[in-house]
């Protein structure tokens, strides 16, 4: 039972509950970027199918154009948010409680990349991808790890990555 809720969660609601805000969040971007809209996709927990009660739902969504600035962007997003606002409050209500937590780029800045791509390597659901685009540069960027050796390793509970395992100090490489 989730403190203070009176709603038992089980694995099964859960599933359910995020399946559902998934969707909803599919639908919602798709429709609010339109042309806009490169790629939506969920990573995290929920892309990997093992969220808790409390997980936010982390957001990877690439459009053209885009407002310049993080504010700018997280502003544009407040109307996806307020749709979604009705899916939200009834799966609280069912013990799920949860946010939407966006990463916003254009396709420029995502083939530029970034450290948070690793991990959505292994992570990442694509729920709409036009042409490919991002899971075209995820298998460039897996591509790359593995010439290099690269592993994803679990330690004490968290994730890590040994990019280079026969890296040898001042030597330089490229992800």
């Amino acid at each position: 039972m989730l403190a203070g809720s009176g709603v038992t969660c089980t694995a099964p609601v859960l599933g359910d509950c995020f399946q559902e805000v998934v969707a909803a969040l599919r639908s919602t971007c798709v429709q609010h970027y339109g042309e806009r809209l490169v790629t939506v996709g969920v990573f995290g927990s929920v892309g990997r199918d093992t969220p808790g009660p409390y997980s936010d739902v982390d957001t990877l969504i690439i459009a053209n154009p885009l407002q310049r600035g993080r504010g700018a962007r997280l502003r544009d997003f407040d109307a996806v948010e307020a749709e979604l606002s009705e899916v939200l409050a009834a799966v609280a209500r069912r013990g799920c409680h949860t946010t939407i937590s966006p990463i916003i780029k254009t396709p420029a800045e995502a083939a530029a990349g970034s450290l948070l791509f690793l991990d959505m390597i292994e992570d990442l659901r694509l729920l709409y991808d036009r042409d490919g685009f991002f899971q075209n540069h995820l298998d460039g960027f897996a591509a790359r790890l593995r010439r290099l050796g690269a592993s994803r390793i679990r330690r004490d509970g968290t994730w890590h990555w040994d990019l280079k395992p026969d890296y040898r100090p001042g030597e330089v490489f490229e992800l």
